[in-house]
């Protein structure tokens, strides 16, 4: 049976199936995210994902179908799968561009096509777990997932998006599940890339580059091989290795030369391996084309770790009013809002965040924020707790060891504060500009154990 055929309904719709594929394909991947750095993206002829869309709007698949599908609304304007298929478009253009106004279209679009018919349009059903995945909203996510999936179980991109909200919600091996029936469904690029991070997730990174490997044999084209590319670097630079960072991002963007995410990965590959000034270039040229936060803030602390304050707070007043935006677009802010306010603004509004955001995600991420919002805060104790829980399911994060040995230095235990930041630095040395070298000078003057 083939994916189109696994994804027709029992009713018949009145818009090509391959639009559909290629919809839910993107949208559904997308839009829980991998738990890893946000890839900007459209739509490529296969149906997956397309590095170059977004910052190259003669050639961009994403805004062409968007335009065909309104031209097609205003003939048709109670096409259910059409009105779901352009609210997920609406999904993906809010997080192509780091425009959170489409959410609301995509809503209105998305409650529109269930208004017209409710009972088989998975399409509307993921669309919505994908929308609300992509406002930080997991619990409502993870139950619109479950009813896509009801009515289309043989979807892989359902069971993909399904495996995302398990995943932020902390529930993994629930996701884990999910995603072996992604991979059964459909062995491919977005089920590989889904396993890779299981892996990492539990801390097998060997695992985890096997499966992302896997996903690069696999790749459907040069945005998929881009894609692959782009988590292979994040891979390598996470384990320490900046030079093999380097070279995956630069491998991705011969594949896909107008991807802002690998412009990113190699601006963060280049700062680590000390060429700052291409850093900063690259990341200057990244935030000019699409102001993602992670970006703009990445600049951000570049600026301040080479003692340029002015340009760093100038990237930092960005980051707190595209916060707002999201805010006011009804995405709930959590980890890297708290991490900012705990590190460069206000540690009551970090707490805050914070616990909001375990709330509404609890995953390991949100564990590690609330760890270190407590921290500022002078509240160890708790923070130890939350700390330890960032760090229960084996993954190797640089980060999380970091603030868990300044969490142990504070409340006077030396040895595990030296044993953490030992490890942090192991895991890799140059995992921030502004942290790890704090975190290299903390270890030099901890008194030795007896």
């Amino acid at each position: 049976m083939t994916e189109s055929e696994r994804m027709r309904p029992a009713r018949r719709h009145h818009i090509r199936l391959a639009a559909i594929t290629s919809a839910l394909g993107v949208g559904l991947f997308l839009a829980g995210g991998l738990g890893l750095s946000p890839w900007p993206a459209a739509r490529s002829e296969q149906g997956s994902l397309s590095a170059d869309a977004v910052s190259d709007p003669v050639g961009d698949p994403l805004a062409a179908d968007i335009t065909a599908l309104q031209d097609h609304l205003r003939k048709a304007p109670q096409d259910a799968v059409a009105l779901a298929t352009l609210g997920l478009d609406y999904v993906q253009q809010a997080k192509a561009t780091a425009d959170p106004s489409y959410y609301p279209k995509a809503e209105e679009l998305l409650k529109h096509s269930l208004a017209v018919e409710k009972a088989d349009n998975f399409t509307a059903l993921g669309g919505m777990a994908a929308l609300e995945a992509a406002r930080h909203h997991f619990t409502p996510a993870l139950d619109w997932a479950r009813q896509a999936v009801a009515v289309n179980p043989y979807n892989s991109s359902l069971c993909g998006t399904l495996a995302d909200a398990f995943t932020q919600l902390g529930r993994y091996g629930e996701a884990a599940d999910a995603v072996q029936r992604m991979v059964d469904l459909k062995p491919g690029t977005p089920s590989l890339s889904r396993a890779s991070y299981v892996a990492e997730l539990r801390g097998d990174t060997d695992t985890a580059r096997t499966d992302m490997q896997r996903a690069l044999q696999d790749a459907a084209g040069p945005a998929d091989r881009g894609f692959a590319h782009y988590y292979l670097g994040e891979l390598a630079f996470n384990s320490g290795d900046p030079a093999g960072a380097l070279a995956q991002a630069q491998a991705g963007l011969r594949e896909a030369p107008s991807s802002v995410a690998l412009l990113q990965a190699k601006a963060q590959a280049e700062a680590a391996l000390g060429t700052t000034d291409a850093a900063i270039a690259d990341l200057t040229q990244a935030v000019q084309r699409v102001p993602q936060p992670e970006y703009v803030l990445a600049l951000g602390e570049l600026y301040q770790s080479l003692g340029r304050t002015q340009e760093a707070n100038q990237q930092y007043q960005v980051f707190r009013a595209e916060q707002k935006l999201f805010a006011a677009g009804g995405v709930t802010l959590d980890s890297d809002a708290a991490l900012f306010e705990a590190d460069h603004g206000n540690p009551q509004d970090a707490l805050t965040i914070a616990r909001q955001g375990l709330r509404t995600r609890p995953f390991l991420e949100s564990h590690d924020a609330l760890a270190w919002a407590l921290h500022t805060n002078g509240r160890d104790d708790e923070a130890l707790e939350e700390s330890n829980a960032s760090l229960a399911q084996g993954t190797r994060s640089a980060l999380f060891h970091y603030h868990r040995a300044l969490i142990q230095q504070s409340l006077g235990d030396n040895a595990a504060a030296r044993k953490d930041l030992t490890l942090a630095l192991a895991i890799n040395s140059r995992f921030n500009p502004l942290h790890a070298p704090k975190a290299r000078a903390i270890l030099a003057a901890l008194p030795s154990t007896p």
